[in-house]
C-alpha cells in the first residue's frame, strides 16, 4: 500500500474518506456527518471570502477538504491557519499541508492557538471558514467561538459557516449579543448530506 500522502491540489481521497469515516465511528456526535465535504460545499464557501481575501482561518479542518480548496484558490498556505480538536485528523493535515499553521486545539481558545502558532504575528484574518457542528453545541461553547473567531478578525471580516439544519446555526439572539448579521448564501444540494451555507459580519 502506498504512503505517499494527497497533494492538496486533489479532491477527497479514499484515504480522507477512510479516516473521517473512522473518526465518525468513534465518536458520531463529534462528527457532525458521516464523509467530508464535498467540492460544491467548498465552492460555496469559497465564494463568500471577501475580495481580496489573504488570510484565512479554518476551524474543523478534517481531512482537508476545504484547506485544498483554499490552497487551490490562491491563499498562501503561510496565510492559512487551521484548527483541528481531533488528535489523528490534526496530524492527517500536518503531514497533509506542512507548510500551513495547522494546530491542535479548542476554538473557544483561538487567540491563543493563533499566537502560539506564529499565525497572528502577521496580522488579523479576513476570513473564518468553519465546519464546525455549532447546532450541536450548547449556547455558551457557540458564542465563545463566534466570539474568538471575530477577535481574531479584521472589522469588516466574515464568519462563513455551513450547517446541516434547516435553519441559521447561530440563533437571533445570539447575534444580537456579538453585534452581528446573518446571510444565507446557498444550499449544497450534492453535498452529503445537503448543507446550507451562513455568512456572518458586524452590523456597522
Amino acid at each position: 500500500m502506498s504512503t505517499q500522502q494527497p497533494s492538496p491540489k486533489r479532491g477527497v481521497s479514499r484515504t480522507d474518506h477512510w479516516t473521517f469515516f473512522r473518526q465518525w465511528l468513534r465518536n458520531p456526535l463529534a462528527t457532525a456527518a458521516i464523509s467530508p465535504s464535498g467540492a460544491q460545499l467548498a465552492r460555496l464557501m469559497l465564494a463568500e471570502l471577501p475580495a481580496g481575501a489573504r488570510r484565512v482561518i479554518e476551524l474543523g479542518g478534517g481531512t482537508g477538504v476545504f484547506t485544498a480548496a483554499l490552497i487551490a484558490h490562491g491563499i498562501a498556505d503561510a496565510d492559512l491557519m487551521v484548527v483541528e480538536l481531533n488528535e489523528e485528523l490534526h496530524q492527517h493535515l500536518l503531514q497533509r499541508f506542512p507548510q500551513a499553521h495547522v494546530a491542535c486545539g479548542d476554538a473557544r481558545e483561538l487567540q491563543t492557538l493563533a499566537a502560539q502558532s506564529g499565525f497572528a504575528d502577521a496580522g488579523p484574518a479576513d476570513a473564518v471558514v468553519s465546519g464546525l457542528g455549532l447546532l450541536s453545541m450548547s449556547r455558551a461553547t457557540q458564542q465563545a467561538i463566534v466570539q474568538s473567531a471575530f477577535d481574531c478578525m479584521r472589522p469588516d471580516g466574515r464568519f462563513i459557516q455551513f450547517t446541516y439544519g434547516p435553519t441559521c446555526p447561530v440563533p437571533r439572539e445570539l447575534l444580537g449579543a456579538l453585534g452581528l448579521k446573518a446571510r444565507r448564501a446557498g444550499i449544497a444540494l450534492w453535498n452529503v448530506p445537503p448543507a446550507t451555507v451562513y455568512v456572518f459580519s458586524r452590523v456597522p
